[in-house]
């Protein structure tokens, strides 16, 4: 299978360098969530990656191979990086029928697709009628359309309504399970840990973190204890003698930071202290985002006070 491959990349416009010697690979067979705030330059990389702009320096690759060199490349490189790039006067079969001609696709896939992405029965009417999920959903049957093996999606979930979301989860997951490279940009941090195995992450142009999604949260968030009982006295005492630091919540809840559920019920059970809840906090990929791009925020809005 083929990887998509940006090595020493950079990026300037005028004085402004949106992209500063990136290097980074995306691997078959795993969700990719490429991830920075606004600014950070996810989208030129995407677009310097798929051969719509040029690098000042550097190489952006995919298979070894620029995408401008490729034949034929909706076959290897299926995009979506702006729903509103279908002509609105066309119906979403015409749209998918001329993309398949230009590349030699099989006028069957555009039916195949169409029903793929839940856009058969409005397949014939003309694309400026199309609300902006069933927009997002064509653009996603565009990429699909050359059964390629590479898939690059810019905020795939935008515009989706709740059961549309569940579909693009149950898409990705599969695309990277038939081996496929995938690389998704999104801004929702809950909806990028419900379907990514991998994180690529910006700021300001630079690389900032490119690791497995469970490690990135783990290395930045401290895990966390939640715990009730009926002896806050006891439960204190015995949390102390075994050097764990306990904050208690206005409903009764204590928060033991830096413990492990396994840790916290021994403890508790050694000292006969009767527990009510105990449960793993758990850390959150927004957390740990927030954490790693809280200096990296090109545009931030000033908090308000009560």
């Amino acid at each position: 299978m083929t990887s998509i491959e940006v090595q020493a990349l950079t990026k300037e416009y005028g004085t402004s360098r949106a992209v500063a010697d990136l290097t980074f690979t995306v691997l078959p067979g795993r969700v990719t969530g490429f991830l920075g705030p606004n600014g950070a330059g996810k989208s030129t990389t995407m677009r310097l990656v798929l051969g719509l702009d040029r690098p000042t320096s550097g190489t952006a690759t995919i298979g070894g191979r620029a995408y401008a060199t490729l034949n034929e490349p909706l076959r290897h490189v299926g995009a979506l990086l702006d729903a509103q790039a279908a002509h609105g006067s066309r119906t979403a079969r015409d749209h998918l029928r001329a993309l398949a001609v230009s590349n030699r696709v099989a006028v069957r896939r555009v039916d195949e697709v169409l029903e793929e992405t839940g856009l058969t029965s409005v397949a014939r009417r003309r694309v400026k009628t199309y609300s902006l999920g069933m927009r997002q959903r064509l653009g996603i049957a565009a990429a699909l359309l050359g059964d390629p093996e590479v898939v690059m999606l810019d905020e795939p979930s935008n515009g989706l309504d709740p059961e549309g979301i569940i579909w693009i989860r149950a898409l990705l997951r599969r695309l990277a399970g038939e081996g496929r490279t995938v690389l998704v940009s999104s801004h929702l941090m809950n909806e990028t840990a419900s379907f990514a195995d991998h994180l690529v992450v910006l700021g300001r142009g630079r690389l900032l973190a490119d690791t497995p999604m469970r490690e990135f949260i783990d290395a930045r968030v401290e895990p966390r204890v939640r715990v009730r009982t009926t002896d806050v006295t006891a439960l204190k005492a015995a949390l102390d003698r075994h050097g764990h630091d306990a904050v208690e919540h206005e409903d009764g809840h204590w928060t033991v930071r830096h413990a492990r559920v396994d840790d916290i019920g021994r403890i508790a059970s050694q000292a006969g202290v009767p527990l009510l809840e105990l449960a793993a906090e758990e850390a959150t990929l927004e957390q740990a985002y927030l954490d790693l791009t809280a200096s990296e925020t090109e545009f931030t809005a000033q908090r308000q006070e009560a």
